[in-house]
């Protein structure tokens, strides 16, 4: 039997000239770390915004504004999280640009990230990363009328 989960999350964009600043996503096993976009779940009766504002709190220690939606992704995948029966995840993202307004950069401790850095944007193909950076990147780029993305093909697999 197919367990079927919802998943919304809220991720901020942010932009320092050419660099992007990124939070290196752990494992509740501590055993895998990727780059990814600040952000997170959006609780329950939360406002995507506040949740993306709140997520950057956490993240990366900077206090944020939202200057615009850059769109939505919607993704569906099959999880095997080691129980019998098989997990599908359908994952809605929401991806804002944002500005910061205060704050230091720090580490998120006893989270779901262990770093943030602003990173140059010419070395995130080499980085091993979450697919939301390049849904991100690929919404600011495009700034689709529909706010959809186009699928985004990450380390030669598409992806959407």
């Amino acid at each position: 039997m197919t367990t079927r989960q919802l998943r919304v999350a809220a991720y901020g964009l942010c932009r320092n000239g050419e660099n992007i600043l990124l939070a290196r996503f752990i494992s509740r096993e501590r055993s895998e770390r990727h780059w990814t976009l600040p952000g997170g779940k959006v609780e329950h009766s939360e406002d995507p915004i506040d949740a993306v504002v709140r997520e950057l709190a956490e993240e990366t220690g900077y206090a944020v504004e939202v200057e615009r939606l850059l769109g939505v992704d919607t993704r569906t995948k099959q999880v095997d999280r080691g129980a019998p029966g098989a997990m599908e995840i359908h994952h809605v993202g929401v991806f804002y640009s944002v500005r910061i307004t205060g704050g230091e950069i720090r580490y998120e401790v006893d989270g779901s990230t262990d770093l943030a850095e602003w990173v140059p944007l010419s070395k995130v193909p080499e980085l091993e990363r979450s697919v939301v950076i390049d849904i991100g990147l690929a919404l600011e780029r495009s700034r689709p009328a529909n706010g959809h993305v186009e699928p985004v093909t990450v380390g030669g697999l598409l992806r959407h």
